[in-house]
């Protein structure tokens, strides 16, 4: 066993994929006990907030300023506010209303401005301008509102007894706060989903829960093909032809479009991650009986185990104790692959609707299927679906260099 260990640790393709899947077990098992958010807790009101960290506006209004000059500070506010797409729209709009294209400089923020703000007119009609358009030029002239202002903003409250606004305080634009010094700061690696829940908290998550159903789905789908495999192998005749036959049927029909119709029958509510796993365990058991039933066939004549029929052994111990061990190797590389198709089966089981139902905990699928129906990759909110692609890819990928590691291992065709 040892001597096997070494082996198997000894092949860098094993390695680099244990290494690959060790580090999203060790994700999925520490990060939920540094961050405590449920998965599937709602965190703001508006839909897909962008990655970063988010600071509480009122927090920092009422926390110690510290004034910092800043070279480009400007600029970098006003970029934000003023892309250059907009920029090129703005020269658009004053060459219709007949300025000419020569005195516009779109790099220059303050005569740009300014030559808009002397010849905007919301209510002119430019002849071949749509309304989308001049409602989009009416949002631009709203966001330029005291772009280029160096002026403090005013904080005020009412006064219950004479009605007026009475200031309180002012926010210079030099002021900045620290944000270690911040009482209420969240921060969101991977922003915020359809639902405004954390990506990255229900992306751990929802990869601990394909896993599981990853790996029940395999067990589930390996101990079937084995027993079947075991026994159609060892025994022959008309047990062998029973189980082929139905081995055959199974090898016929799609094994995907099998699982879409047991799913679909089971209903939205009884489907859970497990009764998922389960089902699928139950439709992709059959290359594996093929492939254990091979193996056994080039065994069951081997002198050991003609010794145990000599010696009147069980059927059921020279197969769990004579032959088993020899492919045991065999079915642990089937079980990797089961647990791989079954982790993608459920993600497009999901992306069509019929996975796990959607309100106890979050999968790779599912979190695909709400990316899909709320249009994220037409948005472009990448990191609503970008990420789960990628822990997909990264898991079927180490549990294939894994796969092709043993085997370089334990095949001799293959061993170097």
């Amino acid at each position: 066993m040892k001597h096997t260990l070494k082996l198997v640790f000894h092949s860098p393709k094993f390695v680099v994929g244990f290494s690959i899947l060790t580090f999203i077990l060790l994700m999925v098992v520490f990060y939920p006990l540094i961050v405590r958010t449920p998965p599937l807790e709602i965190l703001s009101q508006g839909t897909f907030l962008p990655p970063g960290i988010y600071v509480n506006v009122y927090d920092s209004i009422n926390s110690e300023p510290y004034i910092l000059n800043l070279r480009r500070a400007a600029d970098k506010r006003i970029a934000s506010k003023l892309s250059d797409e907009d920029r090129l729209a703005m020269r658009e709009y004053l060459v219709a209303v007949g300025i000419p294209e020569n005195d516009i400089d779109i790099q220059d923020t303050q005569k740009l401005i300014d030559q808009w703000e002397s010849n905007f007119d919301p209510k002119a009609k430019i002849p071949g301008m749509t309304n989308a358009k001049r409602n989009y030029y009416a949002r631009l002239n709203s966001s330029l509102e005291g772009l280029l202002s160096t002026e403090a903003a005013i904080l005020a409250v009412k006064n219950e007894q004479t009605g007026t606004l009475e200031q309180t305080d002012a926010v210079e634009q030099t002021d900045y706060i620290n944000i270690g010094e911040m009482p209420n700061v969240r921060l969101l690696p991977l922003g915020t989903d359809n639902f405004g829940r954390d990506v990255l908290t229900e992306l751990v998550t929802a990869t601990g829960v394909s896993l599981l159903i990853g790996l029940v789905a395999g067990l589930v789908a390996t101990t079937i093909g084995l027993i079947l495999g075991l026994v159609a192998g060892f025994i022959g005749g008309v047990v062998d032809d029973s189980v082929m036959f139905v081995t055959n049927i199974f090898t016929v029909i799609p094994s995907f479009v099998l699982l879409i119709l047991i799913s679909f029958s089971i209903g939205q509510e009884q489907r859970g991650p497990m009764t998922i796993a389960i089902v699928i365990g139950l439709t992709s058991w059959y290359w594996t009986t093929r492939a254990v039933r091979a193996q056994v066939f080039s065994l069951r004549d081997r002198d050991h185990v003609n010794l145990s029929r000599l010696s009147g052994h069980s059927t059921a111990r020279i197969l769990f104790m004579d032959v088993l061990p020899f492919i045991a190797s065999y079915v642990i590389m089937a079980l990797v692959l089961q647990i791989s198709s079954a982790i993608l089966a459920e993600a497009s089981l999901s992306i069509l609707g019929l996975g796990p139902r959607t309100t106890e905990v979050p999968t790779l699928g599912l979190m695909m299927n709400w990316a899909m129906i709320y249009q994220a990759q037409i948005l472009g909110k990448w990191w609503a679906y970008f990420p789960v692609l990628l822990v997909i890819a990264m898991i079927t990928f180490s549990m294939n260099l894994m796969n092709t590691g043993l085997d370089q291992v334990y095949n001799p065709a293959l061993r170097e």
